[in-house]
């Protein structure tokens, strides 16, 4: 006997959920919601969010079809596909170009430093840097820094 009450309470209590909300200001400002709108303000109907008692759609509207919103679906992917792509690439070009401009700068410092520098040649022994050429090394990272580094 309770379940049977408690239904139809409950169904008696869900007649008042297709009540319509009324948004109005008054002469302060302040902005009020109630389901009955004063008589001497001129309200503005707020949409119902319960989806009840709403116009029908124009006469214009269609809905697309299956294969429309498919094709949609696709070419939405597609576009955020490749601005992945297109992101990753460019984080790809800036990455190597931050290595760059590390690489160039530690050559120079090390060029810079007046150390003798020396390299080893395809047999194995090592040969020493001149000034002519140590110079441009020098130059040559200064600009890979000029063009790498911001």
């Amino acid at each position: 006997m309770k379940r049977y009450f408690t239904i139809i309470t409950l169904a008696l209590m869900s007649f008042n959920v297709h009540a319509e909300l009324n948004k109005w200001v008054d002469a302060d400002g302040k902005v009020h919601y109630s389901d009955t709108p004063p008589p001497e303000v001129t309200t503005q109907s707020v949409r119902n969010i319960a989806g009840k008692d709403q116009a029908n759609a124009p006469a214009s509207y269609s809905p697309k079809s299956l294969a429309e919103r498919e094709a949609e679906m696709k070419k939405s992917k597609q576009s955020k596909e490749e601005a992945s792509k297109k992101k990753a690439e460019d984080d790809a070009r800036a990455d190597a170009k931050r290595r760059n401009c590390e690489g160039a700068r530690e050559n120079a410092k090390s060029l810079e430093a007046g150390g003798r520098i020396y390299s080893y040649d395809e047999k194995g022994e090592r040969s020493y840097l001149d000034d002519s050429a140590r110079a441009q090394r020098l130059e040559e990272a200064r600009k890979v820094i000029s063009a790498n580094c911001n």
